[in-house]
């Protein structure tokens, strides 16, 4: 049997005994205090009282440390001193041979910071609460330690939401410990609370699954030490708070966007998304192009991340192109690349560019080894990267476009440059009726345009007078136009290539000058419609005869073969 437990043993039976039997001759024994807390370690004064008819033996039975101090004829003062352990003492009394007893509910509490150390304010009601109790009490009350201190054990910097997370609270000092308990905080909300238990420190541990809506939430811890049993009350201190911060990563990969060939010397962009994040602000997101880290511009959603970028390379070659996304303790990455390439135009020559009409002339088209050209649409013979035409140009070719298209593959993927020229021909002047109309009939007062222009490369210098006075023609806007501009001229055109003439008709309608024009105009119409109408009536009779004709020679064959044929 453990050192202790025989006395602890033999004081319960004593109160048993004490309880079952009845005491004789009206005997009584009392003790006081009947209830006491005192802090572990400490000391207590009690008393024993009896009522017993003739001398007797009485006492106070306990295993705790204990000293007489004071005794009268029917009562003695113990003193206990260096009190450990909840060992409740016992007064006995042997009146007339019979055992009679009483018994003291003793608590003992663990010293830590005092009431008034946790809170001034507890303190203040406290007091208020016992004003009335008696002088023992409230010195007993305003000596009261509690525990020295509790704090909730870190957190992780970065919690996935869903994951469950173990938080430790950690308490020392404080007793009783059957009263003391411990309480989760999720700001004010309790989450849970568990017992404290007696190891020192106490360690209490609570299990929790974070959600969304915990990130940036504070969590601490409170403990209560209960004593209203005790006739006290209910005592309480938190933990300073720790802010929890949750996330979530997605299971996917980056989105990396970017193209996958890039001429050397071009800017070009680079993208990278990740959905599904919380909180995305919190994100980090790093874009590399091989070991350079590429200046990003980042835009955060409500539950995404965009990252763009904007870079320039001057070396040919195959780049890798990496993303990574980081939230919390985790990182998503992808990888693709990039190539880089030089192709510049394809060279294109006219030899001579610049020739007489009916000169013949080469076009040739040439690009770097490995691609294939097509000159104005025509593949080389074999592809290749060279490609030649001749031709026999004339005055319609001048101003001719001639193309090269040169196709070069790079990763895949197929690149084309183009390149243009234009053929300059050199001819004469040309004044036809596209370039100059050269007859013109216009109402007087009406408002037009005359145009009348020379072709030719160089292009040439016309020159329009009227006949007989060297009147210049009016080419241009005419608003309105006037009888005064009527009349025949005479256009020259000239340049370094040689020279042509035209004569040209400017008609203007006007009073009699109309019935001048108007009258031999109807009658010829006049004339040609009588011919048209009787060269058709003779046609029509034309054919009148000679379908009756046919009919005719029809009924004469169909007669001669029924008389042929016998009966």
């Amino acid at each position: 049997m453990a050192p202790g437990a025989a006395p602890a043993a033999l004081l319960a039976l004593l109160v048993l005994l004490g309880t079952l039997l009845p005491g004789s001759g009206g005997a009584e024994i009392s003790i006081h205090p009947s209830k006491a807390i005192i802090p572990r370690g400490g000391s207590l004064r009690v008393n024993c009282s009896i009522s017993c008819d003739r001398k007797t033996t009485f006492g106070l039975e306990t295993v705790l440390n204990k000293e007489e101090v004071s005794r009268g004829p029917n009562w003695k003062v113990f003193e206990l001193s260096d009190v450990q352990e909840e060992i409740n003492p016992l007064c006995y009394s042997n009146c007339h041979g019979e055992q009679i007893v009483a018994s003291m509910n003793l608590t003992i509490y663990w010293q830590g910071a005092t009431l008034a150390d946790v809170s001034p304010i507890w303190g203040l009601l406290f007091e208020e609460a016992f004003s009335s109790a008696s002088k023992g009490l409230q010195q007993m009350v305003r000596s009261k330690r509690f525990p020295e201190r509790v704090e909730l054990a870190p957190l992780p910097l970065w919690q996935p939401v869903g994951e469950e997370l173990n938080l430790s609270c950690q308490v020392s000092g404080g007793g009783p410990r059957h009263h003391l308990s411990m309480v989760l905080l999720r700001g004010e909300e309790e989450l849970d609370r568990q017992p404290v238990g007696k190891e020192e420190p106490a360690k209490v541990t609570f299990m929790v699954q974070p959600r969304r809506e915990d990130h940036g939430t504070s969590f601490s811890c409170r403990w209560e030490l209960d004593l209203r049993s005790q006739g006290l009350e209910l005592f309480q201190n938190t933990s300073a708070p720790r802010k929890l911060q949750t996330y979530v990563m997605p299971s996917t990969d980056p989105h990396l966007e970017a193209p996958p060939i890039v001429e050397v010397g071009s800017r070009w962009q680079v993208k990278c998304t990740l959905d599904g994040l919380f909180p995305a602000s919190d994100a980090e997101v790093y874009l590399l192009l091989g070991d350079q880290k590429l200046e990003s511009n980042i835009t955060y959603n409500s539950d995404s991340v965009l990252a763009k970028a904007w870079t320039e390379e001057n070396e040919e070659g195959t780049r890798s192109l990496r993303c990574s996304v980081s939230l919390g303790e985790k990182v998503r990455r992808t990888q693709g690349s990039v190539t880089m390439y030089s192709f510049p135009l394809p060279t294109l020559t006219l030899s001579p560019p610049e020739v007489s009409e009916w000169t013949t002339v080469t076009v040739e088209c040439v690009t770097r080894d490995g691609a294939v050209v097509r000159l104005n649409g025509v593949s080389a013979e074999p592809p290749g990267p060279r490609a030649q035409m001749k031709l026999n140009v004339s005055a319609d070719d001048h101003g001719s476009n001639f193309s090269c298209s040169a196709a070069l593959k790079i990763a895949g993927q197929e690149v084309h440059k183009i390149q243009t020229r234009e053929l300059h021909v050199l001819y004469g002047p040309r004044l036809d009726q596209r370039d100059c109309l050269g007859n013109w009939t216009w109402q007087e007062g009406s408002e037009q345009t005359l145009k009348c222009a020379a072709r030719g490369n160089p292009i040439p210098k016309l020159n329009c007078s009227r006949k007989g006075d060297g009147a210049s023609l009016p080419i241009g806007d005419l608003k309105p136009v006037t009888r005064e501009v009527a009349g025949t001229y005479l256009c020259w055109a000239t340049s370094a290539r040689g020279g042509v003439t035209r004569e040209v008709v400017l008609n203007v309608l006007y009073g009699q000058n109309i019935l001048d024009i108007v009258i031999p105009v109807v009658a010829v119409t006049l004339i040609l419609g009588t011919l048209g109408t009787a060269g058709y009536i003779y046609n029509y009779q034309r054919k009148i005869q000679k379908y009756e004709l046919q009919k005719a020679q029809k009924e004469a064959a169909l007669k001669l073969n029924a008389q042929s044929t016998p009966p």
